[in-house]
């Protein structure tokens, strides 16, 4: 996210409140409503013209003018918070930073069989005057620190050092987050983000019979793909209303899965994404709407890596004041009053093999449309979709589509 300085704009205080800019990424320990607004950004970032890349793990970056960090005016929070589900309950939003808080600790424990690393880090302008109950905020409720660099006068410098940081801490799989140009003298902040996660199926496949085979991109167009095969049991179900079968992949330690959504060749990838909501994905992959059986599993090998500017999915979940130089308010930050959001930048990495996975994020009438019969086949020669989610919370942690080579 990216803070840039606005002249003579004025904004009221607001009440206290951390809204985190991006995309998916970890959005467990939120809530049911702050989870299904998550899901409804990456499905609104989804409808857009189809790209192979995954919207995980969102990195945000800023300039002078708008509150990220608490406090903004009821007439300016709500929209805000309405675009990113914070409610206004428990004092404003106070349970939100202890939300976030919860969920950091989750995700970055110790004994997990997995690897997931998450690090947040304030990077501002050195001669810029920042509250220190911000500082303190970020530092007791997201685990940033707050990092003085010289924009103003070394603004290359800056980008560089930020983008080496995020390369350490995604294990060198995202080295170039910030774009030549993307940072200029007028920048005050940017905050980062950071995800890496690297985990081994419970059940690997076997590299002897992965071999090349036909991936369908559309009803004309084939491209080659390496395809991996495992026949063992699994979880998986079938839902009528969208003509898709949904597969579960567990990782080792079954505390984490890959769940994977792919629809019947007659229908495309866009009309399941319209149709799919945070709360019809939980629905759909209950554990008592699923059959553990002997499945023939085939799946890419695949390897995403894309740049996503978030400005025009946060525009359309409402979340437009804090672009406007004349509406911004980040006084929770700074005392001047002079800041607006001016970028929020997201990249993403994910690999799929053989070993596992490497990335750098009921009712009875609802049961009815559950198919009866489950084919035993799921093969993903077509565009699906794949989300990681933590089992124990629910919280998808990343997702994305796989559409083409």
């Amino acid at each position: 996210m990216l803070l840039t300085p606005l002249r003579g704009s004025e904004g009221p205080g607001l009440p206290p409140i951390h809204a985190p800019v991006g995309p998916v990424g970890p959005v467990t320990a939120l809530g049911p409503e702050r989870r299904r607004r998550a899901g409804l950004t990456g499905r609104t970032h989804c409808s857009s013209p189809p790209r192979p890349g995954p919207p995980a793990s969102p990195p945000r970056y800023l300039r002078p003018r708008g509150p990220a960090v608490a406090p903004p005016p009821p007439s300016l929070l709500w929209p805000r918070a309405r675009a990113l589900s914070l409610s206004k309950s428990s004092g404003g939003g106070g349970d939100v930073h202890q939300g976030f808080q919860n969920l950091l600790t989750e995700v970055n424990r110790t004994g997990t069989q997995y690897l997931l690393r998450t690090a947040n880090r304030l990077f501002g302008e050195k001669s810029y005057d920042f509250l220190s109950s911000f500082k303190d905020s970020c530092r007791k409720f997201y685990q940033a620190e707050m990092e003085e660099l010289d924009f103003s006068n070394a603004t290359e410098e800056s980008r560089t050092h930020i983008n080496t940081w995020v390369a350490q801490k995604t294990e060198g799989k995202i080295t170039d987050l910030l774009s030549p140009n993307s940072v200029d003298p007028m920048t005050k902040l940017v905050l980062v983000n950071a995800i890496y996660f690297k985990g081994n199926w419970d059940n690997q496949f076997d590299k002897e019979h992965t071999q090349e085979r036909p991936f369908k991109v559309s009803k004309n167009v084939e491209k080659p793909v390496q395809m991996m095969f495992k026949k063992s049991t699994f979880k998986m179900t079938y839902v009528g209303e969208i003509f898709t079968q949904i597969l579960v992949l567990p990782y080792v330690g079954k505390e984490l899965n890959m769940i994977i959504m792919l629809p019947n060749e007659n229908t495309d990838l866009e009309t399941v994404e319209k149709e799919l909501t945070y709360e019809k994905f939980i629905e759909w992959t209950r554990p008592d709407m699923m059959d553990e059986e002997e499945v023939e599993v085939f799946l890419p090998r695949f390897k995403l890596e894309e740049n996503y500017d978030m400005e025009g999915v946060l525009r359309t979940l409402g979340m437009t004041d804090a672009f406007e130089e004349a509406s911004a308010d980040f006084s929770g930050m700074s005392s001047q009053r002079d800041l607006h959001l001016s970028k929020v930048v997201h990249k993403s990495f994910v690999e799929v093999n053989e070993e596992g996975t490497e990335a750098a994020a009921a009712t009875a009438a609802i049961m009815l449309m559950r198919c009866i019969r489950i084919t035993p086949r799921f093969c993903a020669d077509h565009p699906f979709l794949f989300f990681i989610q933590h089992s124990k919370t629910s919280g998808l942690l990343f997702c994305g589509r796989f559409c083409s080579p």
